[in-house]
């Protein structure tokens, strides 16, 4: 986060100027001010295909930069006060909590090692797609990806083609199985927040996440069974041999009630209601929240404490994709808070013909429309304020949503799960999937050559998803 510093420090120092600060309305923007946001997204997208050694060892400076092309004519032309109160806002009530779940959820994860040399087959593979979608609606899609992509990788590490292994759980673990509760994603805990109940979404989108998952599973079957059968598909030399075999185990035991602890955390955050809070120069900072991100520290701190180093080994842990992902992140929450204001601006704002398009004339939401808006949109920003924005632009009330527009919030809440595979930045677990797969030598796809993956298979399925559940 070296590359951070500057901008922060120095808005920091001019703090008690506005410590006062104002909220941004949307409708005074222009569509220009996203430009530093669309930036982030090309600079992700282009300059590892065109200058690969420059984004490697700069990637945080080339973040550091856009962050501030947003933040300094910003603070010129709408005053301190308001660079302030986005830069606070989004640092934290969004990114710090963010980047602490990540955090403990990673690091929890690299401490539970399963043991034994799993080998690579068709069956297994899809075994391990449907065990991780399973395991996504409870203990998150984060927590779900950083516990089996290790062991699936090296299961097929005697493999020649392993790219469509990790693009497949990527669709599979870190997306769609995510779609169930309010554990699953963040767009859905923050309905849970604004008082969707727990089980709401399971007893109105488990169909279409039903099918999603089992015509994905049946696909990669037999794309992998396709592969599996090529000449030269199995290595002579296997990284990890089969002699002396390790007994089938889990190594790191304690990390498993450490993740039922952060699994208790965040549903705590998110039932305990209380008036205690502090204000941080304008952004109200309450107790549950606050106890659940020292809460995640402690048990991030425990984890590293207590799980030997031999584990850690034996998973290639390293801080390298938490810290790649800590730093695009910490870019994109900064110049993403201009996008987010237009958006919330509703009709009034420069996105207004996007927010009425989710309407029709009789004043009635379209469900098709929300999924398709909210999807889209999840896809290239952040999913959770994304699902804020169109779950208030329906209207907000919680118990209106969930039962007049059943179909309308079913819509909003499948739109910003599924379609978060469409890019690598669409969801956060993506992004660290892509980074431990490089690592450990997979040649994943660039940014444009995953979406020909996301939409050459994706979009066909969310098109029957509209056909089949969205009036």
């Amino acid at each position: 986060m070296k590359q951070m510093r500057a901008p922060v420090l120095a808005l920091l120092c001019l703090a008690p100027l506005w410590a006062g600060a104002a909220t941004i309305d949307g409708a005074q923007l222009a569509v220009w001010w996203g430009v530093p946001f669309a930036g982030v997204l090309l600079s992700i997208a282009v300059l590892p295909l065109l200058a690969p050694l420059l984004w490697h060892h700069h990637f945080g400076k080339i973040t550091a930069a856009w962050s501030l092309a947003f933040l300094l004519p910003f603070a010129v032309v709408f005053g301190m006060d308001q660079a302030w109160a986005g830069l606070v806002h989004a640092l934290v009530d969004e990114y710090l909590p963010f980047v602490i779940l990540l955090a403990a959820l990673f690091t929890v994860a690299g401490g539970i090692y399963i043991r034994g040399n799993l080998k690579g087959s068709p069956v297994l593979n899809t075994a391990l797609l449907a065990i991780g979608a399973v395991l996504a609606s409870f203990m998150g899609t984060t927590g779900a990806s950083m516990l089996l992509i290790r062991p699936l990788i090296r299961a097929n590490d005697n493999r020649k083609h392993m790219v469509h292994v990790v693009v497949f759980f990527i669709f599979i673990v870190s997306n769609a199985g995510g779609s169930l509760t309010p554990l699953g994603d963040p767009p859905l805990f923050l309905g849970f927040l604004k008082g969707v109940d727990f089980f709401w979404t399971v007893s109105h989108i488990f169909p279409e996440t039903l099918f999603l998952v089992g015509v994905l599973l049946v696909l990669f079957f037999a794309v992998d069974s396709w592969y599996f059968r090529q000449a030269g598909e199995l290595r002579h030399s296997d990284p990890t041999p089969d002699s002396p075999a390790p007994a089938l185990g889990i190594d790191g035991k304690v990390n498993l009630l450490l993740l039922l602890a952060v699994v208790a955390l965040v549903l705590m955050s998110g039932i305990w209601k209380t008036d205690v809070q502090w204000d941080v120069f304008g952004t109200g900072v309450g107790l549950p929240g606050l106890t659940r991100d020292l809460g995640l520290i402690v048990v991030m701190a425990v984890s590293l404490w207590l799980t030997p180093a031999q584990v850690h080994e034996d998973n290639q842990f390293s801080w390298g994709p938490m810290q790649e992902v800590a730093k695009l992140f910490a870019g994109i929450f900064l110049t993403i808070i201009p996008v987010i204001a237009m958006l919330k601006a509703g009709v009034d704002g420069p996105f207004g013909p996007i927010v009425r398009a989710v309407t029709g004339s009789d004043g009635e939401p379209i469900p098709a429309m929300y999924f398709w808006a909210t999807g889209i949109l999840s896809s290239f920003l952040d999913n959770a304020p994304t699902y804020l924005v169109f779950f208030n632009t329906a209207g907000g009330d919680a118990a209106t949503l969930m039962t007049t527009h059943a179909a309308t919030l079913a819509a909003i809440s499948a739109g910003s799960v599924f379609m978060g595979a469409n890019t690598y930045i669409g969801n956060a677990p993506n992004l660290m999937v892509k980074a431990i797969a490089e690592d450990r030598g997979v040649k994943m796809p660039s940014f444009f050559g995953y979406m020909l993956w996301s939409f050459g298979i994706l979009m066909p399925l969310f098109f029957v998803i509209t056909y089949l559940w969205m009036p």
